[in-house]
């Protein structure tokens, strides 16, 4: 067992590594930036077929706990072997049954791994499957957990308020987002509101250098999946009317994603095939590389049919570190990081009026973009450095109290 100024972290994912999530691979890199150990445990494999370079970074051993279970007798199997660790598995699983029995083999692996590997606090990233493993090896092995909660897992028509009220009463802690997010889960759920803490996403802001957007071509970036709830139907029809009012812009879109066919014909339909590029998913690096070259980023966020939706998109962040203007809905975080006409543009979402006005305003008007951007860097700086942010967290593993990062929710 390690001394208990040496912690070890455990990380619950559900997949590693995945393409979309580098701010959970941001937050282990500042983890082990200040001599942290730490070790990564995922549910599923990769399933993308790009990855990012930060990846290649992470130290922690990564350890897969058994999914595909294709017979009754291997769910036993893996019980039985899980209890030779943890002999008290057998009574502690009385509170889980009606829980799924790949989550309960999820969760007793990673009981017996947790005393293997002497894992001393458990972090899950997303309030779902992974913090349903995490909350059983807890349960079982004594150890406290955490979790992560972001927006689908929160949002989303699927999810369970009592399986959600549960698992925030048995936290040690409960961490969110935005304060967007923690009004919402304070307002909703009793069981563990006290225990709600905002700490952001964060960027290693050495990697993203600041330049000035004074000289920039007139080019629109947008990056995301091609999902509903990123809005990009509304950004053609943006795009449309751009080209309507004579103005000379591209539009790069950096993605890909369950919609990608209709977007192309919605393209086609606007007649937007000399203005709108659709570039596939890029690595992170590259990514960087168009964003900092186009004069304005936009992120047209809308809530998706079935309540879905961004909590605060990374990219925005990234965008705003790299000296890019934003425009951005008014949907859950994003007003906290795009401060209307200060540190970017905010407007109601599905308004492709306004969209096309602001974009308009950044791909014409050099100075808006430099002030907005200057601006923008100042208060990344100031409120999403992940080595900051990391730190808080770290006090909330360490300690049990609420870290300095608290919701400055009015």
């Amino acid at each position: 067992m390690h001394p208990p100024d040496k912690p070890t972290i455990g990380y619950v994912v559900k997949r590693y590594p995945r393409y979309s999530e580098t701010f959970i691979v941001n937050e282990i890199l500042a983890h082990e930036a200040a001599g942290w150990d730490i070790r990564i445990f995922a549910l599923r494999g990769p399933e993308d077929t790009h990855f990012q370079d930060i990846i290649s970074r992470v130290r922690a051993p990564v350890i897969y706990l058994p999914d595909r279970l294709q017979k009754t007798s291997e769910f036993w199997d893996v019980l039985r072997s899980s209890a030779a660790q943890c002999p008290e598995m057998w009574r502690a699983l009385g509170d889980f049954t009606a829980t799924d029995p790949r989550e309960i083999a999820h969760g007793v692996s990673l009981a017996a791994l947790v005393r293997q590997q002497g894992v001393t606090h458990l972090h899950a990233h997303f309030a779902t499957s992974a913090t349903t493993a995490a909350r059983i090896a807890a349960h079982i092995s004594g150890i406290p957990y955490s979790f992560t909660a972001h927006a689908k897992d929160i949002f989303h028509e699927s999810v369970d308020p009592a399986d959600l009220a549960g698992k925030m009463a048995d936290a040690k802690a409960v961490v969110t987002v935005s304060d967007y997010n923690v009004r919402y889960l304070h307002n909703r759920f009793t069981p563990g509101h006290a225990k709600l803490l905002r700490i952001y996403n964060g960027l290693d802001l050495d990697r993203f250098q600041y330049r000035s957007p004074l000289d920039r071509a007139p080019v629109i970036v947008s990056v995301g999946r091609l999902v509903e709830k990123k809005g990009f139907h509304y950004l053609l029809h943006a795009c449309a009317t751009l080209k309507e009012q004579g103005l000379a812009f591209r539009c790069s879109i950096v993605g890909s994603g369950e919609c990608d066919t209709e977007l192309r014909h919605l393209a086609e339909r606007l007649s937007l095939g000399d203005r709108v590029e659709f570039m596939g998913s890029r690595p992170q690096r590259e990514v960087m590389r168009i964003v900092q070259s186009a004069a304005v980023l936009a992120a047209p966020c809308v809530i998706g049919g079935d309540g879905n939706r961004d909590g605060l998109p990374t990219v925005v962040l990234e965008a705003m570190a790299l000296g890019t203007p934003c425009v951005g809905t008014d949907v859950t975080g994003m007003p906290e990081a795009l401060k209307h006409n200060a540190t970017g543009s905010c407007i109601a979402q599905q308004d492709v009026a306004s969209l096309a006005a602001e974009l308009a305003r950044y791909l014409t008007r050099p100075a808006d973009r430099e002030r907005i951007a200057i601006a923008a860097r100042k208060h990344i700086e100031t409120l999403f450095d992940v080595h900051r942010n990391a730190a808080a967290l770290r006090a909330c593993f360490a300690s049990g109290q609420q870290p300095v990062v608290r919701s400055q929710s009015r």
